[in-house]
Protein backbone atom coordinates (compact mmCIF):
# COMPACT_ATOMS: atom_id res chain seq x y z
CA UNK A 1 0.00 0.00 0.00
CA UNK A 2 1.40 3.36 -1.02
CA UNK A 3 1.18 6.12 1.57
CA UNK A 4 0.25 9.64 0.62
CA UNK A 5 3.06 12.15 0.22
CA UNK A 6 0.92 15.14 1.13
CA UNK A 7 0.38 16.10 4.76
CA UNK A 8 -2.82 17.84 3.69
CA UNK A 9 -4.33 14.62 2.38
CA UNK A 10 -3.23 12.80 5.53
CA UNK A 11 -5.05 15.35 7.72
CA UNK A 12 -8.05 15.21 5.38
CA UNK A 13 -8.13 11.42 5.69
CA UNK A 14 -8.06 11.63 9.49
CA UNK A 15 -10.86 14.20 9.42
CA UNK A 16 -13.00 12.07 7.10
CA UNK A 17 -12.52 8.93 9.19
CA UNK A 18 -13.38 10.70 12.45
CA UNK A 19 -16.39 12.41 10.89
CA UNK A 20 -17.65 9.11 9.53
CA UNK A 21 -17.15 7.10 12.72
CA UNK A 22 -18.56 9.51 15.29
CA UNK A 23 -22.28 8.94 14.59
CA UNK A 24 -21.97 5.14 14.40
CA UNK A 25 -19.68 4.44 17.35
CA UNK A 26 -20.78 7.25 19.65
CA UNK A 27 -17.19 8.46 19.89
CA UNK A 28 -16.85 11.49 22.11
CA UNK A 29 -13.93 13.79 21.55
CA UNK A 30 -13.39 16.66 23.97
CA UNK A 31 -13.68 20.04 22.20
CA UNK A 32 -14.97 18.30 19.05
CA UNK A 33 -16.79 21.46 17.96
CA UNK A 34 -13.42 23.21 17.80
CA UNK A 35 -11.09 20.40 16.71
CA UNK A 36 -13.03 19.13 13.68
CA UNK A 37 -13.29 22.49 11.87
CA UNK A 38 -9.63 23.18 12.64
CA UNK A 39 -8.60 19.82 11.13
CA UNK A 40 -10.62 20.61 8.01
CA UNK A 41 -9.08 24.09 7.78
CA UNK A 42 -5.52 22.77 8.20
CA UNK A 43 -6.11 20.06 5.59
CA UNK A 44 -7.47 22.60 3.10
CA UNK A 45 -4.58 25.00 3.61
CA UNK A 46 -1.95 22.27 3.31
CA UNK A 47 -3.56 20.93 0.12
CA UNK A 48 -3.72 24.41 -1.39
CA UNK A 49 -0.04 25.09 -0.71
CA UNK A 50 0.88 21.55 -1.86
CA UNK A 51 2.56 20.29 1.31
Amino acid sequence: MKTTQSKGFLVLGIWLILTGLMPFLSITIPYRATIMPLLALVAGILILINR
